[in-house]
């Protein structure tokens, strides 16, 4: 079959397994033409490692740092009735690449938030890694937490808290500049989007390795996060996303205290606004993110994933003596957007656009971009004219 892009609003309903095969291999030419991870980690656990800055890690860590991984996601497969997601194909050639420089890649597929997979992978762990990891990424994206209780589920719901907000939604299916008003979340709301996206299973993933003896000397763990600026803050900091943000935050101080039994330690590393599978639900963010990265690509100051991720890990986490944080404990990876000057022209910029001039004025060819490579199109060197044989990945 012809594979094209299909978007409904702001969903991408299929996948190219050959342009996320380039995808991925553009990201790994990016980390071997850089410098090297000094005293990286050997063996790597990234919990959600399929897509966005779990991938990201995945390829910086294995091919600049020469470590092994274990990966944990929630993909759907192709089917007959479908692709399948772009994390499927992500994590189908990342191995193939990987095991071709002589790494160990192991994909387990299954809900990080159940017991199951966690024992799954401790498993992994004693059979692959002689039983022990030097570091734990937790970069889970996802909406939906199952309770103890069967066929009960925790939601999470992107709202203001206090009161409603309006912002603008970019829809990628059309181009279109779209007005809406997110009414405030109910306690409830945000209670289950703390569940759903705080800390609460990073420290659950740190307990049961604790307690199988998975952690080696020195081990450490991240999470992502985001904070944003001002301009932001009503519908993310502020806002049931912020809350679950903050709890993820204050899981680092105390996972920090667990890990320093093992001379390691725990920190959420707030990342720069990027056009992920989530950025593009946020109302208010899609302006931002196209006059940051307007601004950011003329200062020669932009980073996509893999530069971040990269950046973070040769330079931060392991190039440096003590790991650098700011006053509450935090990695900040989002220096550089918030720069004094790159925010007063990020700010004049939207203050003067509308549905007439967005795309003239912000990075919106930047931004539709980089959607459309998330999930494997638009990208060089791929005949997108090539007839796929979507069975060979059912099989």
């Amino acid at each position: 079959m012809i594979i094209k892009p299909v978007i409904d609003g702001v969903v991408a309903r299929s996948a190219h397994p050959l342009g996320c095969e380039q995808a991925v291999l553009n990201q790994i030419e990016y980390v071997k033409s850089s410098q090297l991870i000094p005293n990286g980690p050997k063996r790597v656990l990234i919990i959600g490692g399929s897509s966005g800055f779990g991938l990201a890690s995945r390829i910086a860590l294995t091919f600049g740092a020469q470590a092994d991984t274990i990966s944990v996601s929630f993909e759907k497969a192709p089917s007959e009735q479908g692709t399948g997601s772009a994390g499927f194909y992500n994590n189908y050639y990342f191995k193939r690449h990987a095991k071709r420089a002589g790494r160990i890649a192991v994909n387990i597929h299954g809900d990080a938030f159940s017991k199951q997979i966690k024992d799954d992978v401790i498993e992994a762990i004693e059979t692959y890694f002689e039983g022990e990891v030097d570091l734990i990424i937790y970069s889970v994206a996802s909406g939906v937490r199952p309770k103890e209780q069967p066929g009960q589920f925790w939601r999470s719901a992107i709202k203001p808290i206090g009161q409603p907000v309006s912002g603008t939604t970019l829809l990628l299916e059309n181009d279109q500049w779209y007005n809406s008003t997110l009414e405030a979340a109910s306690e409830e709301e945000a209670e289950a989007t703390r569940k759903v996206m705080g800390g609460e299973d990073w420290e659950a993933w740190i307990d049961a390795l604790i307690n199988s003896e998975s952690l080696a000397h020195g081990c450490k763990t991240i999470a992502f996060s985001y904070i944003g600026p001002e301009l932001t803050h009503p519908i993310y900091l502020d806002g049931t996303l912020g809350r679950a943000k903050i709890d993820l935050h204050q899981t680092s101080h105390s996972l920090n205290l667990k890990m320093a039994n093992f001379e390691g330690g725990a920190y959420a590393t707030v990342c720069k606004a990027l056009v992920t599978k989530a950025s593009v639900f946020i109302p208010g963010l899609s302006p931002y993110i196209i006059a940051l990265y307007k601004v950011m690509k003329e200062k020669g100051t932009h980073e996509g994933c893999i530069e971040q991720m990269l950046r973070l890990f040769s330079s931060k986490l392991y190039g440096s003596e003590r790991v650098p944080v700011d006053g509450e404990r935090l990695i900040r990876m989002d220096d550089r957007e918030l720069d004094a000057d790159t925010q007063s022209q990020v700010k004049q910029l939207i203050s003067e656009m509308d549905c007439g001039n967005f795309m003239q004025l912000g990075d919106y060819s930047g931004f539709k971009h980089e959607f459309l490579n998330l999930n494997g199109f638009d990208l060089q060197g791929v005949d997108y004219s090539t007839d796929i044989n979507i069975d060979k990945f059912i099989k």
